[in-house]
Order: C-alpha cells, then structure tokens, then sequence
C-alpha cells in the first residue's frame, strides 16, 4: 500500500520532530539528516509500510542507520592500506 503525500508529509515531520527532542538538536539539523537518510527513501517510496509505524519508532530506526554509516566510515579510515610489493 502506498501512502498519500499528505500522510508521508505528516510521518517526516512527526519522525523528526520526535528525533530532534531525542537528540537534543535543532529542528533545522534534524531535518537536514532525515532528509539525507535512506529512512526517509523508504517512507516516501512506501517501502515496508514504514509510514505505519510510531514515530519514536522510526527516529530510533534513523538513529541505526546514522551509527552504521559511523562505523562503517571508521572502519574504512581504519583499515591497512594496502602497500605496493617490491
């Protein structure tokens, strides 16, 4: 089932809002980083009725994602750079 605009219009607002008291970040940011998440593709695109579930739910869920993009950026900055053999 594919949502209308208007209630994929009210869960991004409602997801953030709730992120933003959570976090304890400015609206503004907030909406920067949902925006930018693969949260916010699967809500518009109606992926797994994602638009369905609470909106604590889903700040939770954007504050997963957000920590694996961190780690896996560390892990990158992390790893052994491969040397060229002689």
């Amino acid at each position: 089932m594919i949502a209308n605009r208007q209630l994929i219009g009210h869960k991004c607002d409602g997801v953030t809002n709730e992120f933003a008291r959570v976090q304890g970040i400015p609206l503004r940011e907030a909406f920067d980083i949902f925006y930018r998440s693969r949260l916010y593709l699967e809500i518009r695109q109606g992926i797994s009725d994602m638009h369905c579930r609470s909106d604590g739910y889903l700040a939770e869920e954007l504050q997963r994602e957000i920590e694996q993009l961190h780690s896996s950026r560390l892990e990158i900055l992390e790893a052994p750079s491969a040397k060229p053999s002689t």
